[in-house]
């Protein structure tokens, strides 16, 4: 027989917990959305992108199983993620450095 046969049945039904995290990031839509009516200065990029952040943590982590997932598999994701910022920056700036600024 499959190995899925002999699995554990008895763990309880992962839906609260992800009903949980989507009502989670409808709050943290719905504070985007508040926040995005004040003026807090220099600092309006900073709180959207820790909302923003924190929202894709709660994606990662649970939708995307991160959060039992295996040592191995973390690393990948984080070096990979870490591979791709650097990119996105290295391609940013030299966007940025090449501009004719009058």
């Amino acid at each position: 027989m499959s190995d899925h046969s002999t699995s554990d049945h008895s763990k309880s039904s992962p839906l609260p917990t992800y009903f949980a995290v989507w009502i989670a990031l409808l709050a943290g839509t719905y504070i985007t959305y508040e926040v995005s009516k004040i003026d807090l200065g220099v600092f309006n990029a900073a709180v959207a992108l820790t909302i923003a952040t924190t929202k894709a943590l709660l994606v990662a982590l649970f939708f995307m199983h991160l959060k039992g997932a295996s040592e191995k598999l973390l690393k990948l994701v984080v070096i990979s993620t870490i591979f791709f910022l650097f990119i996105l920056l290295a391609l940013s700036m030299a966007d940025y450095g090449t501009r004719l600024w009058s």
